[in-house]
């Protein structure tokens, strides 16, 4: 059985999908893009104000199911520009605690709203 989660806190979904899922102690975040929640604007002056902006969605998602970015066991970062990829790990090392969870960055074409940066996470209750 599975459950999703909303939070109103974060970036909304803009297709259709649920901002995440619960299934038994694992939470599915679906990719989240620098939008910022009160606004709806896009974040995209630098790598690292998206990244930034990426993982406060992330955490608001996972907050909205009583976890934290401590919890994360996986995650996928979606980048436009190789060349955003230092930005990116240097933002991503100052938001994610250690041990760090098992991560692929992948190079798109494209990502929606013509967003620099999405990042999706598998997130674990008893990390």
């Amino acid at each position: 059985m599975s459950k999703t989660i909303h939070s109103s806190n974060a970036a909304q979904p803009v297709a259709a999908y649920s901002q995440a899922v619960e299934a038994g102690d694992l939470l599915f975040v679906s990719g989240q893009i620098p939008l910022d929640p009160a606004t709806g604007a896009l974040i995209s002056e630098t790598i690292e104000s998206a990244t930034a902006q990426s993982i406060s969605n992330v955490q608001r998602v996972l907050e909205a199911a009583g976890l934290g970015l401590q919890h994360v066991v996986k995650a996928t970062v979606f980048l436009i520009d190789s060349s955003d990829y230092a930005g990116m790990d240097a933002t991503y090392r100052q938001h994610l605690p250690e041990p760090y969870p098992a991560r692929e960055a992948v190079f798109v074409k494209g990502l929606p709203k013509d967003a620099r940066v999405e990042i999706s996470v598998i997130a674990h209750r008893n990390r």
